[in-house]
């Protein structure tokens, strides 16, 4: 129970670190990149470096009844939730934009709730609703009004179509192992982007190297990794607590995209990203959760 413990806070920590990296890296790969390019570029990366890793682990590849399931899941959770996300931060920042992602755990809560009846549990709730408020607080001290409800709108409706795909995952862990599912989704996602193939050898050459590698960063790290992570704690602890940690990432992302790209968070920022560590350190230190949580474990 100890080793999974660590190794839940390990990829809990990836997922975040990861994720709340990639709001900046989208940014700053904007510069020299249209939204389509950037997220076929990135899910190229992404998908060629897996495509390498499966030819030398022998990965086996799914059943044919499983393949048109693991494409739609793979459209919703990276091509779908990467061109609405690129699109959106055209008028958002990343901050802005990181914070309405973070209403994808609800969206997971609800639909896991809808589809197969998963507890999520009064403490989850609370937490859930102290970490909403601390992402609006966040939201006002961006002082950024400019950004258009266009964007919003495409954030919140990447947001629902990623926690389509944490939701309908399980199922198909479970039958093939997190790294080949998030493999085999990530080709998916990217199979169909390739509509947007004509224009992007014009638009590398004439991108900054800033640009193209923050693009590359993209795809081999926060592409893949924190997939795998989630994937993995979702194994263990099931959709809705397994997104839960997510509500940390805005306060993260606000860090990092002062340090990468210049955007300076207001003070009432830093106290929303308090409370929505709060939030989260209310739903993980909870007595009766934490009770549940090691039992979980202990039977895996």
């Amino acid at each position: 129970m100890r080793k999974k413990t660590v190794q839940m806070i390990i990829s809990n920590s990836l997922m975040i670190g990861l994720w709340a990296s990639a709001f900046p890296g989208i940014r700053a790969g904007l510069e020299g990149y249209t939204p389509e390019h950037l997220a076929l570029l990135r899910l190229l990366i992404g998908s060629m470096a897996l495509l390498l890793f499966a030819v030398l682990t022998k990965m086996r590849l799914p059943d044919a009844k499983d393949i048109p399931a693991i494409f739609l899941i793979g459209i919703l959770g990276f091509a779908l939730y990467h061109i609405l996300l690129n699109i959106s931060e055209k008028t958002v920042s990343a901050g802005v934009a990181s914070l309405l992602v973070t209403t994808a755990p609800i969206f997971s809560a609800m639909l896991s709730r809808l589809f197969f009846r998963e507890h999520f549990g009064i403490p989850r709730w609370i937490g859930s609703m102290i970490s909403l408020l601390g992402v609006a607080l966040i939201t006002f001290g961006t002082g950024d009004y400019t950004y258009s409800m266009k964007g919003i709108c495409l954030i919140l409706l990447a947001a629902f179509s990623e926690s389509i795909y944490f939701v309908f995952q399980p199922r198909y862990i479970k039958k093939y192992g997190f790294i080949p599912f998030v493999t085999f989704t990530i080709w998916g996602g990217t199979i169909p982007m390739f509509v947007f193939l004509p224009g992007l050898g014009e638009e590398m050459l004439n991108a900054s190297p800033s640009a193209t590698l923050s693009i590359v960063y993209l795809g081999l790290l926060p592409t893949i990794v924190p997939y795998f992570a989630l994937a993995y704690v979702t194994s263990l602890v099931g959709t809705s607590e397994a997104t839960l940690s997510l509500y940390v990432t805005p306060a993260l992302t606000l860090l990092i995209s002062w340090m990468w790209i210049g955007e300076i968070p207001a003070f009432i920022s830093l106290l929303g990203g308090a409370i929505t560590v709060g939030g989260v350190c209310f739903t993980y230190l909870n007595p009766n959760l934490m009770k549940w949580h090691v039992n979980a474990l202990r039977h895996k």
